[in-house]
């Protein structure tokens, strides 16, 4: 069990290490890579708007029910923030991309590979990693940073609305506690996270896709196990990273 895990682990890495040596020839290729920047970001936008919201309006429930016990209902932007630049935003926001950007990415090149696409590639001389992968990895590692940020902003909407709108917190001490408390390296800690997510997800999915077997049965169990490794290593990664931010 444990030799079949770090073998898998070691084809993943030599995997990932072929797709970025393509990486130059697809950026080559810019209406490639903006298509598939397209395709899991743009449209992915509608979940992660409202997810965010939603997300954002709890935060702010919570939050509020939190602070008031300490009479501290005016720190509510501030829990708000740091919930969401830190945490919320890239956590989830990686969870929604594996849940529909990834399952689109593996089943599309899971579909090439069924219908034999990228055998007929490799016939022609032309290498499927940089005509088919790469460009989808890339897309994938761009737009989950631009899919994190625009959570994050909903969020604090979502937040300002219930706290401010709702709960009745003073809207400038919301707004300025939380513009003196976030500091530079909370949202360097988010956008760190959000990359790594977007790297890792994007990896697992055309990886997966890649290595699915030529049946339909396989598409689908390729797809399966793309959502499962993507969430367990977010959360995974997440646990790292956000130690080595704490110095822990």
């Amino acid at each position: 069990m444990i030799a079949e895990t770090l073998s898998r682990v070691g084809r993943v890495g030599l995997f990932l290490v072929r797709v970025l040596r393509q990486a130059p020839a697809a950026l080559a290729r810019p209406r490639a890579v903006v298509h598939q920047v397209y395709n899991a970001g743009a449209r992915s936008l509608v979940i992660i708007m409202l997810s965010g919201l939603f997300v954002g309006m709890v935060l702010g429930l919570q939050g509020f029910d939190l602070l008031q016990r300490f009479g501290s209902e005016d720190a509510l932007g501030i829990a708000a923030a740091l919930g969401l630049l830190k945490e919320l935003g890239p956590v989830v926001t990686a969870l929604l991309f594996a849940g529909r950007a990834g399952t689109s990415l593996t089943s599309e090149i899971g579909l090439m590979r069924a219908t034999d696409q990228l055998t007929a590639m490799e016939i022609m001389a032309v290498d499927p990693l940089r005509k088919v992968v790469a460009p989808r990895f890339l897309g994938g590692v761009i737009a989950m940073p631009l899919l994190v940020a625009v959570f994050n902003v909903v969020g604090l909407f979502g937040a300002q609305l219930i706290g401010v709108q709702v709960m009745g917190v003073d809207p400038g001490a919301f707004w300025s506690q939380m513009q003196g408390a976030v500091e530079l390296d909370d949202v360097n800690e988010g956008i760190v996270k959000s990359l790594c997510f977007g790297v890792a997800c994007s990896l697992v999915a055309v990886y997966e896709g890649y290595h699915a077997a030529p049946t339909a049965e396989g598409v689908g169990l390729a797809t399966t196990r793309t959502v499962v490794i993507s969430s367990v290593l977010t959360l995974l990664i997440d646990y790292i990273l956000t130690a080595a931010f704490l110095g822990r």
